[in-house]
């Protein structure tokens, strides 16, 4: 479960840098890195999405119990 936090994390924040530059320099990273509308750029893109709606669990978790528990990723009881 762990493993699957920290990727999905790391797929928010690359979507996140992505809005990021497209905001200030209109450069989309990710359409630039595996092809404007290739079915692997839309990949990634709905990956993206999915992990910031797996990323809602933790904090959902956060406003029901501290954050360090939270953080450690154990449940509400």
């Amino acid at each position: 479960m762990r493993a699957l936090n920290v990727f999905t994390l790391l797929l928010v924040i690359l979507g996140s840098l992505n809005w990021g530059l497209f905001g200030l320099l209109h450069i989309d990273l990710v359409a630039d890195t595996f092809g404007g509308d290739s079915n692997l750029s839309r990949l990634v893109y709905v990956l993206i999405g999915l992990a910031a709606i797996w990323q809602l669990i933790p904090l959902f978790n956060s406003f029901a119990m501290d954050e360090a528990a939270a953080e450690r990723g154990h449940s509400i009881r």
